[in-house]
């Protein structure tokens, strides 16, 4: 688990940080919102999240 861990962090490109980064920020002002409008912004938040670390997973096709 700990290799997988490390991989990950060497393995991201400054993008996928970003989204992943950004999405944390977002997730947060949506619990600070709070109601239903609060629930979607924490809900795009965390898709961005998600993606951004799918992201750093996916394989590198280079020509």
């Amino acid at each position: 688990m700990k290799m997988v861990i490390e991989d990950m962090f060497h393995k991201g490109n400054p993008t996928s940080w970003t989204v992943a980064g950004l999405g944390l920020v977002v997730t947060g002002v949506g619990r600070m919102v709070g109601g239903n409008l609060g629930a979607g912004i924490m809900g795009f938040g965390l898709a961005h999240v998600v993606l951004g670390l799918a992201d750093m997973f996916r394989p590198v096709v280079r020509d």
